[in-house]
């Protein structure tokens, strides 16, 4: 899963990385979001995900990546539980200018013990905070990996995957040979 707050770079990840051409479900922005949706931040943003993105990235034969990412705004949120099912990790796609709109996601992965990876996402090519300071502001565990990436650019995106895979890959481990 790929998810995050609204306009924080999840469909551009997707649609960078994906070996095929992506789903989405973008929609112009309307008079009807309004005061729903907060643009300030992203004024250039015309469209919003209103159902998800899907992507699809092979790592090997026998191993294919699955990318849904999911809409931002709170409204579509009732999405995320069936979005999530069978999900092996998810990215935490986070803009450090507004690191609030994260939170809802982190706790909901979290919630669930679904490992996950904060990306910050350097808009611009600008990285405005180190990932110790977005750790402490995030206030999450040091065994969370926090990363930067350019939601834009095909390697940076597939660095995330591929570390978001070995962070999965490292917590089953360890609660395989975890005593019990």
């Amino acid at each position: 899963m790929i998810a995050g707050g609204f306009g924080v770079g999840k469909t551009t990840l997707v649609g960078s990385v994906s070996e095929i051409t992506p789903l989405t479900t973008e929609a112009i922005m309307t008079s009807a979001g309004v005061g729903v949706d907060d643009n300030r931040q992203v004024p250039g943003k015309t469209t919003t995900t209103v159902a998800m993105d899907f992507g699809r990235i092979s790592i090997d034969r026998d191993l294919i990546l699955y990318l849904f990412g999911t809409p931002g705004q709170t409204r579509f949120w009732f999405m995320w539980d069936e979005l999530v099912r069978g999900a092996i990790g998810a990215v935490v796609m986070v803009d450090t200018r507004r690191l609030a709109d994260c939170f809802a996601a982190i706790d909901f992965f979290e919630h669930r013990r679904l490992p996950y990876l904060v990306a910050i996402n350097c808009f611009d090519g600008m990285q405005y905070h180190n990932a110790q300071d977005v750790r402490d502001a995030l206030a999450i565990s040091s065994d969370v990996p926090v990363i930067s990436c350019d939601a834009r650019n095909r390697e940076s995106t597939k660095n995330v995957l591929i570390s978001l895979v070995e962070y999965v890959l490292t917590m089953r481990r360890s609660r395989a040979v975890a005593p019990a």
